[in-house]
């Protein structure tokens, strides 16, 4: 499949120099670099410089400015640690001689121990659900050009909400989602790949959850709306080209920011991830 292909190579950074990478950009309708994506790549920078046999647990991202659309990223790793059984990597993103995005990030060797989770929510399945770029397809007429033909392009992910939203025209709801996804197909084995795309997915649709409560949709013309950092925590072993469920709610927000956190479970319920978010939700005041 070619726009998974060029998911693909959006991961696969260029070597400059040694700690030194470079990373091209998807426009995916925000007018801005999508955050989802320099993380993805941020951690496959520093993955790319930890040894063999330890992986993300622990993953942090600071977004400080816009990225720019038409210009590479360059990736700029310090590996601050190597210890026995962990490893920490700083990478700042760069665009125009300034950084637009920070990441932290700590690989683990496997070690058994205590185990516990949370339940997995009671949802329908998947292949009971329309797909989310169907459903956008369907209203592509309330979208302006040239953003109805963004929004509307084929995607490497699929993603089907269980309660679809109308982003034009939303309703008041509880600042709970829940969506499925997945890679269109078989990914290659290499664990990085998977989280990468975990990493990416994790961004889609996470803050706009906190706008629920509020009837205000993504595309609302007052709202100014930006994520500010990201977590991710990585609990056990997952495959993006299977589905998981994505289960997000927003416990607050105030002071024009919104939190939304999430839990990331396979098919079977095994709870494979958690996410955390901070973002801008400014709302202007209407123009005369």
């Amino acid at each position: 499949m070619r726009i998974l292909a060029d998911f693909l190579q959006l991961l696969d950074l260029e070597p400059l120099e040694e700690n030194i990478y470079r990373g091209q950009n998807r426009n995916i309708g925000t007018g801005r670099v999508f955050g989802g994506q320099v993380f993805a790549q941020a951690l496959v920078a520093a993955r790319r410089t930890v040894e063999a046999g330890r992986e993300a647990h622990s993953v942090h991202g600071d977004f400080i400015l816009e990225g720019d659309l038409n210009a590479p990223i360059v990736f700029f790793v310090d590996r601050l640690r190597d210890g026995k059984s962990f490893t920490t990597r700083r990478v700042t993103a760069i665009q125009h001689g300034r950084a637009i995005f920070n990441l932290s990030a700590s690989f683990h060797i496997h070690e058994d121990g205590l185990e516990h989770q949370a339940a997995m929510p009671d949802v329908p399945a998947p292949e009971a659900l329309a797909s989310e770029l169907d459903l956008i397809r369907g209203i592509a007429h309330k979208f302006p050009e040239p953003l109805r033909t963004i929004v509307t392009q084929d995607r490497p992910l699929d993603f089907r909400p269980v309660a679809p939203s109308d982003p034009i025209h939303p309703t008041l709801r509880e600042p709970v989602k829940h969506v499925w996804f997945k890679a269109h197909a078989a990914l290659p084995d290499d664990t990085i790949i998977h989280h990468a795309t975990l990493a990416y997915a994790s961004d889609h649709g996470l803050l706009p959850t906190a706008l629920n409560p509020h009837a205000v949709g993504w595309r609302d013309p007052r709202l100014q709306m930006a994520s500010l950092d990201h977590s991710i925590w990585i609990h056990r072993p997952f495959r993006a080209d299977e589905w998981l469920l994505y289960s997000i709610e927003s416990p607050s927000a105030s002071g024009a920011l919104g939190y939304v956190r999430g839990s990331v479970f396979t098919r079977d319920g095994s709870l494979v991830a958690s996410v955390a978010q901070e973002g801008l939700m400014r709302l202007r005041a209407p123009r005369d």
